[in-house]
């Protein structure tokens, strides 16, 4: 079986979408939509979502092969992704279901890449995708987090550095390599977590 081990970093909105961002934001402010934060803290949430956030780098492995990483323009990077993607039986990750697929699938549309294979995003089944969150606790509500989850298993954690909630400011400090080794060492940590639930030596 060809399994696809993978991780993304993605950012907020580019500068050209920051005048549609200001007339969304004063929007839900003017309607009561909008909890209290700054436009600046608005913007950095959007790279929560791929309707105007962006994937900066995603990190892969096949099998027991080495770790890879895919970077520069976004179309590229999508390009490149689902190329891989068509030829692997499993793919496998942390929260993907949830995060990491559902934001690729949202940028390839938003960027004009059809995707070279359907993702299935139902629920309660380890295959065409896995997710070690879900996989976890069997569909449960316990939405552990890849940090913690390594620590339980004995895994050294990729999050010794940073973690997610610092890719941005990294970014602004253009320290875009260090970015890449944490989403490298994401995917290090995923294969990991995965072999160790499936008894796999």
């Amino acid at each position: 079986m060809k399994k696809l081990f993978f991780d993304i970093e993605t950012l907020p909105a580019d500068q050209d979408k920051h005048e549609i961002l200001k007339e969304l934001y004063e929007y839900k402010r003017s309607k009561g939509r909008m909890r209290k934060v700054s436009f600046e803290e608005f913007l950095e949430e959007t790279n929560f979502g791929g309707a105007f956030g962006r994937i900066f780098c995603i990190c892969y492995a096949i099998n027991n092969g080495r770790i890879k990483t895919i970077t520069g323009d976004e179309k590229e990077i999508l390009k490149k992704f689902w190329q891989i993607a068509k030829d692997v039986d499993l793919l496998v990750g942390h929260n993907i279901l949830d995060f990491d697929l559902i934001f690729i699938q949202q940028r390839s549309i938003i960027l004009g890449i059809k995707p070279s294979v359907e993702i299935s995003f139902r629920r309660y089944q380890a295959s065409p995708v896995y997710d070690i969150m879900h996989e976890w606790d069997k569909w449960g509500r316990d939405f552990i987090s890849m940090n913690e989850l390594a620590k339980a298993l004995g895994i050294p954690s990729s999050k010794d550095k940073m973690d997610g909630s610092d890719v941005y400011q990294y970014y602004k400090d253009g320290k875009h390599q260090e970015i890449i080794d944490y989403c490298c060492k994401d995917v290090e940590v995923v294969r990991a977590i995965y072999k160790k639930m499936n008894f796999e030596g």
